[in-house]
């Protein structure tokens, strides 16, 4: 009996020092990220609107207003990642 109740009292302290150590590494890291965030952020890149190539823009079809709404729209949307290649009337 005695080597049980000496087994699950290890198990228990061991038990616990992991949790505790686990909490204080949890903690740490979320330390580190608020500093890292505080006094080293994310460079923004601001990127140029590229030149917009379109045939029916181009054509008359579509009026200049228009493209410029298109693609403000779509840069809004993709953050600045995406591109308007061409424009179509359906």
């Amino acid at each position: 009996m005695e080597n049980i109740e000496t087994g699950l009292l290890l198990m228990v302290v061991g038990m616990t020092t992991v949790f505790a150590i686990l909490l204080i590494v949890i903690n740490l890291g979320k330390g580190l990220i608020a500093l890292v965030n505080k006094y080293a952020p994310e460079e923004v890149v601001v990127k140029k609107q590229a030149a917009v190539r379109t045939t029916a823009a181009q054509a008359g079809n579509i009026s200049g207003k228009t493209t410029a709404a298109i693609v403000a729209a779509v840069s809004m949307v993709t953050g600045g990642q995406g591109k308007v290649t061409k424009i179509e009337k359906i």
